[in-house]
Formats: structure tokens, sequence, C-alpha cells
């Protein structure tokens, strides 16, 4: 009973923390409201993304077509709602399968050191000496346009710096008095890693988890405009930028409205991750 109502007191703080940041809590509704239109959209728009209609292409903003057609007649707003699920599923995919990937490759570097920590640095250090945009476009162009390649790309980049972040909580982690009762009490070094160190870097990896999944979209974004992501009719954001570029002098919309979409996106993102630094943060909890 005490520790459900210990649990109860920190869930009602951190929601008060949190609730403080208005950008914070503006990113989460904004979010929200974007994830449930991402799933409704079979709902909200049953005939699919890529119903045509050359009759009415290239028509501006109404109360029919919201953010107006493309070049072949098709609603951009109905585009970007099933947009949404690609984007979003690709920012957390690879922000998942980068992050796991550099946790285990940060936790063994940090709690062994030695020649370990060497070795899995330096590889990190060379991938780090290359920007990760650039190492995933050479990647997705040697792979090959598409989903998978873009997710792999975009995985393997996000990995370098994550696992540098997690080394160094770990070894700031590893050196403390319960560290050093774990292994009096014969824990193996599995248990310690992943029993309690890991469960104490948590709230941190939150936050680089919500900054990793903007940095995703972002990229993914970028990859597509390039022409190595996405590919038509599917309506990445960033191919629907790619598809718009050729008429933004005369049918401006078409690259401002899944420009705006991508800047909310990211910007609510890091706006959470902000949030969630400054509610998960131990200096705060007696606030």
């Amino acid at each position: 009973m005490k520790k459900r109502k210990a649990a109860k007191s920190d869930l009602t703080r951190f929601f008060r923390r949190y609730s403080r940041n208005r950008l914070a809590v503006f990113g989460l509704v904004f979010l929200a409201i974007l994830v449930l239109a991402a799933l409704s959209a079979n709902i909200i728009a049953p005939d699919g993304y890529d119903v045509q209609n050359y009759k009415i292409k290239f028509t501006g903003p109404c109360p029919e077509h919201l953010l107006g057609t493309d070049y072949l007649g098709r609603d951009n707003l109905v585009r970007m709602i099933y947009g949404a699920r690609i984007s979003l599923s690709i920012g957390v995919v690879t922000t998942v399968i980068g992050t796991l990937i550099a946790v285990f490759i940060g936790m063994i570097a940090g709690f062994y050191g030695g020649k370990a920590d060497n070795i899995l640095m330096r590889i990190m250090d060379i991938f780090l000496s290359i920007p990760s945009i650039l190492l995933s476009i050479v990647l997705a162009a040697v792979f090959g346009g598409g989903i998978a390649s873009m997710i792999f790309a975009l995985s393997l980049g996000a990995i370098p710096g994550v696992s540098r972040l997690v080394r160094a909580m770990v070894i700031s982690e590893r050196d403390k008095e319960y560290i050093e009762v774990a292994r009096t009490s014969r824990a193996g070094d599995l248990r310690i890693m992943f029993r309690y160190i890991l469960p104490n870097i948590s709230s941190s990896l939150i936050v680089l988890f919500t900054m990793g999944v903007a940095g995703g979209i972002l990229n993914a974004s970028t990859l597509s405009f390039l022409g190595l992501g996405a590919q038509a009719p599917m309506p990445e954001w960033g191919k629907m930028l790619s598809e718009g570029r050729s008429y933004i002098r005369d049918y401006p919309y078409l690259v401002l409205a899944p420009g705006m979409i991508i800047m909310l996106t990211v910007f609510s993102l890091n706006m959470i991750g902000d949030g969630l630094r400054d509610a998960l943060d131990p200096r705060l909890k007696g606030k």
C-alpha cells in the first residue's frame, strides 16, 4: 500500500513539473492529435491517399480541400495524414533499433573500460567523424532507395552518438555505493548492468529517445527529399516536399504544408524532450 501511494505521489509530482513547461504541454497535445489522426487515417479518408482527379489538380486551399490538391489532383491533407503514419513509424523504429544497439555498446564500454572501451569507442569515433546525415545518405544510396534501406541507414547513423552518451552515464554510475553493494552480494556483471545501472540512467535515455525520434523524422524527410527514401506514390512528408518543389513559384502551398508539419512535429518532440528532462531531473524531486 505504501509503495502504491509513493508511486502515485511521484507520478503526481512528475505531471505537475511537466505541466509547468507550456511548450512541452503544447508538444504533447500536438503529437497526440497527430498520432490519433494517423491511426484514424482509414476512417478519415477510406478511399486512400492516392485517389487522383485531374480535373481538380492544383486546386488551392478551399473548404473541400483544406490544404489544396497536388499535380495529380490528390488531396494534400489526406496524403499528409497518411504520411504521418510513415514518418512517425520511421522515426520511432530507427530510434528504437539505434538506441538498443547503442545502449548495449555503451554499457559494455563504460562498465568494463580498458581494451573493450578503447576498441568500441574508436570504432564509434570513426563513424562520428562522418556527419550522420552524410553517412545515412551514403548507406541509403549503396543499398538502394526504399523504406527498408532508409531505416537501416538511419538506425546505423544513430548509434555512435548515443553509445558515447550511454558510456559516459555508465562510467558515472559504476563506482557508486549501490554498485559496490551489488558486487559484494555476488551479482553478475550482466545483472549489475541491466538490473541496477540501466534503471538509474533510464530517465536520461527517455529524453534521448524523444530527441532521437525528432532527428529520425527529419533525416528520413531529407533522404526522401533526395529520392533515397520513400518512393512514389507513398506520401512521406519529405517525398511530398520533393514533389512540390517543381511548382513552388506558382503553387507554394505544395511545399508549405509538408514543410510546416515536419517543423511542428520535430519542434513538438524536442519540447517534449525538454519537458521530460526537467520533470525527471533528480534535483527537482523535492519541488
